[in-house]
C-alpha cells in the first residue's frame, strides 16, 4: 500500500470517528420559556421520595441538595424548618409530603416554587472484583403559583468520581478488596459524599439542560 493510500485510509477512519461522535453527542433541548417567564426567586425542597432499598437515600440526599441552589443564586427554605413545619401538620413521610398540592405549599410557605425529587440509585454494589456506590436521582421544579412545571433532569454519579484508586493485583486479592471496599463505603458513609456529587450534577446552574441561574447571582440573566 503507498503512502497516499494510507494517509487517504486514516483520513477516513479519523472522519468515521469524528461524525460518530457527532451523532452520539447528547441533545440539549430543554424549554426553559416556562422557567424565564416565571423567573422564580425562592424555592422550597421537599424531602426525596425514596425508590431504593437504602433507608438512608432520602436524608442523605435532602442533605446536600441547598448549596448548589443556593450557588446558583436562589433563596432555599431551610430544610429543616421546613420539615418541623410538616411534622406539626402530621406529614412525616416524602410520599404524604409531595402529596401536598402547589397551591397550600404556596399558603404555608410563601416561596415562588418547589422542587420535588426521587432517588432512585443510593448504595455501594459488589461488582466481583470492584466494588462502587451509585447515587441518581431526577427533579422536577414547579411553579407554587399555578401548578406549572418550570424544569425537569436527571443526574447520576459514582464513588469512582471522588478519585477511588482501581484494585489491582490478582484475582484472589481483586475479591478480598471490593469486599473491603463495600465495607469501607458502608462505614464512611460514601454514598452521602457522592449524593452531593449528584445534587451538584442535578441542580447547579450553567450546564447543558440544568437551571438557569437564579436573581441572587451575578450571573442572572445571561443564560
Amino acid at each position: 500500500m503507498s503512502i497516499y493510500s494510507t494517509l487517504r485510509a486514516a483520513l477516513v477512519v479519523a472522519m468515521s470517528a469524528v461524525l460518530a461522535a457527532c451523532a452520539g453527542a447528547p441533545k440539549h433541548d430543554t424549554d426553559y420559556t416556562a422557567l424565564r417567564a416565571a423567573r422564580p426567586k425562592s424555592i422550597v425542597v421537599l424531602p426525596p421520595l425514596n425508590e431504593t432499598t437504602d433507608v438512608n437515600a432520602t436524608n442523605g440526599m435532602l442533605s446536600q441538595m441547598t448549596m448548589p441552589l443556593a450557588e446558583a443564586g436562589y433563596y432555599v427554605l431551610p430544610v429543616a424548618e421546613v420539615a418541623e413545619t410538616f411534622r406539626q401538620n402530621g406529614l412525616t413521610t416524602p410520599a404524604d409530603i409531595q402529596d401536598v398540592s402547589p397551591a397550600k405549599l404556596r399558603q404555608i410557605f410563601g416561596a415562588d416554587a418547589v422542587l420535588y425529587t426521587k432517588v432512585t440509585q443510593y448504595g455501594s454494589v459488589y461488582q466481583v472484583v470492584d466494588a462502587n456506590t451509585y447515587v441518581s436521582a431526577s427533579a422536577k421544579l414547579v411553579n407554587l403559583a399555578n401548578g406549572d412545571t418550570l424544569w425537569q433532569g436527571m443526574a447520576s454519579a459514582s464513588g469512582k468520581e471522588l478519585g477511588n484508586a482501581s484494585v489491582g493485583g490478582s484475582l484472589i486479592v481483586a475479591l478480598v478488596q471490593a469486599a473491603v471496599k463495600q465495607v469501607a463505603h458502608s462505614l464512611s458513609d460514601e454514598s452521602q459524599k457522592v449524593a452531593g456529587l449528584t445534587s451538584r450534577k442535578l441542580l447547579s446552574a450553567g450546564q447543558p439542560d440544568g437551571l438557569l441561574y437564579g436573581p441572587r447571582s451575578p450571573k442572572y440573566g445571561t443564560d
